[in-house]
């Protein structure tokens, strides 16, 4: 810390800058008499100046002094009095010492450490990321015209915060969609609009867990969830997955049972598998009787591109413990932000209050806007639309790998969604092979990131074709080949 000064010392060592391009005059002297004060310069209980005689010395408007005095009161840099102005008794931080004792410095929280950093973000314009929809094929004029419509209709009274489980007209609007498209037994009570997936997942945490219960997470499965039960401090189970989606042994159920088990029935993510009626109906039953909940997320389930669609396992029985979970990432952008959660009938009257409480209404034009989307007719006429180009882009892509990736490989990923799913032999390693391909635009995801506990054959790449043209699979397999020949280990 500086010695203190005189006052005038302090305030006339140098003029106050009056060129065109300076801040004004009064920022100027307030922050200078601010920094004097809090590096010591001047020490509490110094009388500044009067005000006409700093303006006079200064060569300022005495009002301009008078107005960064009041500033620096209404902080708590000084106290006015008749008096005149005097510097306040202010508590300052000690110097920073080397430190020896990790205790006596503040923390993060421990679970942040279960953590850990996965893939890099890559640009939305990178080719073959998996999760990335079409954003070049969007309607933008059909969405803005919605837009505006949802503008016009509810004006400024839209401004305010609105319900915090969302807006009727869209939970009315999804819950009939979710009938239709999906098989999902709901009505628009249960429904709790959200910003995207992620903040779904982490309130089923809230609202369902305590710090210590057990979680069951698919393996290898979505980061997402597994970060968002690490958040609330729940003891994250991996369990594996096969051709027909989670494995779960009735030993599992007694040794560990959960209290919440989260899974991807129609479409396994990121290997492609679909959850089987039998698996479904005793998952079903056996968290029934050991009083677990089951979080469904429907990620990219309306693009089915072979057979009838893949219903949801929420309406698969009656009055089933499931809390169904969905977004609009993938079906309009990204960048919307929306999803939405479903709960079960018996838990709506009981999470009323939290809900309301915890929660705040937001983006009630973008709601108002996607709901008129949906009952329009234009959310069903772009399915169908993106639903033929993804069957087309992963028609092309197969055909790509089977003519270029010259290495030993099987395709997944069933005929649904956005990616592909290639696994590779183990002397291929998929991360080295992902970093390779970075600087030439291409961003695969390695397998291996998705697994809590990697097992030699969880060994591959996850190819996004949502947002990469067909025209562009045969030179970008035929780079990702010769990186992994490149890659590959010896000995």
């Amino acid at each position: 810390m500086r010695p203190s000064l005189p006052a005038a010392q302090v305030l006339f060592e140098t003029p106050l800058a009056t060129q065109p391009a300076a801040e004004p005059l009064q920022r100027q002297l307030h922050q200078r008499l601010k920094l004097a004060i809090l590096d010591g310069r001047l020490a509490p209980g110094n009388r500044l100046p009067g005000s006409r005689v700093l303006a006079e010395g200064l060569a300022i408007s005495r009002n301009t002094v008078t107005a960064a005095y009041e500033h620096l009161a209404a902080e708590g840099y000084v106290q006015q009095d008749r008096q005149g102005t005097r510097v306040a008794t202010l508590s300052r931080p000690a110097r920073p010492r080397p430190v020896r004792d990790a205790a006596a410095v503040p923390q993060t929280a421990r679970r942040l450490a279960q953590i850990q950093p996965t893939a890099p973000h890559a640009d939305a314009s990178s080719t073959l990321r998996p999760g990335v929809p079409a954003l070049s094929h969007f309607p933008l004029a059909a969405w803005r015209r919605a837009y505006d419509q949802a503008i016009r209709r509810a004006g400024t009274a839209a401004l305010g915060y609105g319900q915090p489980t969302g807006e009727p007209a869209l939970r009315t609007a999804i819950a009939r969609h979710l009938a239709i498209a999906r098989g999902v037994r709901c009505e628009p009570a249960q429904i709790v609009i959200t910003e995207g997936t992620q903040e779904a997942l982490a309130l089923c945490v809230r609202l369902l867990t305590n710090p210590g219960d057990t979680a069951w997470v698919e393996d290898p499965g979505y980061r997402g969830a597994k970060v968002a039960m690490q958040g609330g401090d729940l003891r994250v189970v991996p369990m594996r997955v096969d051709a027909e989606g989670l494995v779960l042994a009735e030993s599992d159920w007694k040794a560990q049972p959960p209290r919440l088990v989260y899974t991807t029935p129609s479409h396994q993510y990121p290997a492609g598998a679909v959850l089987t009626v039998a698996r479904r109906l005793d998952l079903i039953a056996q968290a029934r009787r050991a009083g677990a909940w089951i979080i469904e997320d429907d990620y990219d389930s309306e693009f089915r591109h072979a057979g009838e669609p893949i219903g949801a396992m929420q309406g698969l029985v009656p009055q089933a413990p499931v809390l169904y979970v969905g977004s609009f990432s993938k079906t309009m952008f990204p960048s919307l932000r929306l999803g939405f959660l479903v709960l079960p009938e018996a838990l709506v009257a009981e999470l009323q209050t939290p809900l309301q409480e915890m929660l705040r209404g937001g983006h009630r034009y973008e709601q108002l806007a996607m709901a008129e989307f949906v009952e329009s007719g234009q959310f069903s006429r772009h399915l169908g639309r993106m639903r033929r180009l993804y069957r087309d882009r992963q028609q092309a892509l197969r055909e790509a790998l089977t003519r270029h990736l010259h290495l030993p490989h099987t395709i997944e990923g069933g005929h649904c969604g956005l990616h592909l799913t290639v696994r590779l032999p183990a002397s291929y390693p998929d991360k080295a092979i992902a970093a390779a391909a970075l600087p030439y635009g291409i961003t695969p995801a390695p397998l291996s990131v998705f697994a809590l506990q990697p097992l030699p054959q969880d060994n591959g790449l996850v190819l996004g074709y949502g947002n990469t043209s067909a025209e562009l699979f045969e030179p970008l397999v035929q780079r990702l080949s010769q990186l992994a020949l490149a890659a590959r280990l010896t000995g």
